[in-house]
C-alpha cells in the first residue's frame, strides 16, 4: 500500500471519528460522511490503478474511465476481489453524489465501506 492510499484511509477514519462538537448537526454529520466516502473512493481507485500498473495494463486503461479499469481488473486480480471492488466502488459513487432528496450516506454505511475498502486495498497490494 502506498503512502497516499494510507493517508486517504486515515482521512476517512478521521472524518468519521472527529466529533469535537457535542451536538453535531445532521448536516455536518452528512458532510463528514460524504467527505469520508470521497476519500475512500479515491483510495480504492488508487489501489486499482497501482494493481493495473503492476500488471502492465495499457495506458488507455490506467488513465481511462474507472469502469474500464474495473473490467480490466478481472484479469489482474482474483475474481471475487474484482467483483467486491466494483461493488463497493459503485456504492461509494452513489454516496459521493449530492441529491436534493437525500441526506447522504450514514455513518454506519461509511464505516462498512471503510472496512471493505481497507480489506480490498490489502488484497490488491499482494
Amino acid at each position: 500500500m502506498n503512502q497516499t492510499i494510507r493517508q486517504l484511509l486515515d482521512t476517512a477514519d478521521l472524518l468519521l471519528t472527529d466529533t469535537d462538537e457535542p451536538a453535531t448537526s445532521t448536516a455536518a454529520t452528512a458532510s463528514r460522511c460524504r467527505g469520508a466516502a470521497f476519500a475512500l473512493r479515491v483510495a480504492l481507485e488508487s489501489a486499482v490503478a497501482d494493481r493495473l500498473t503492476a500488471h502492465r495494463a495499457p495506458r488507455a486503461i490506467r488513465e481511462g474511465t474507472q469502469r474500464a479499469a474495473f473490467l480490466w481488473l478481472r484479469g489482474c486480480a482474483e475474481a471475487g476481489a474484482a467483483r467486491r471492488a466494483k461493488a463497493v466502488w459503485s456504492q461509494l459513487c452513489l454516496g459521493c453524489h449530492y441529491h436534493q432528496y437525500e441526506i447522504g450516506p450514514t455513518e454506519d454505511q461509511v464505516r462498512a465501506w471503510h472496512t471493505e475498502v481497507a480489506a480490498l486495498v490489502a488484497l490488491l497490494a499482494l
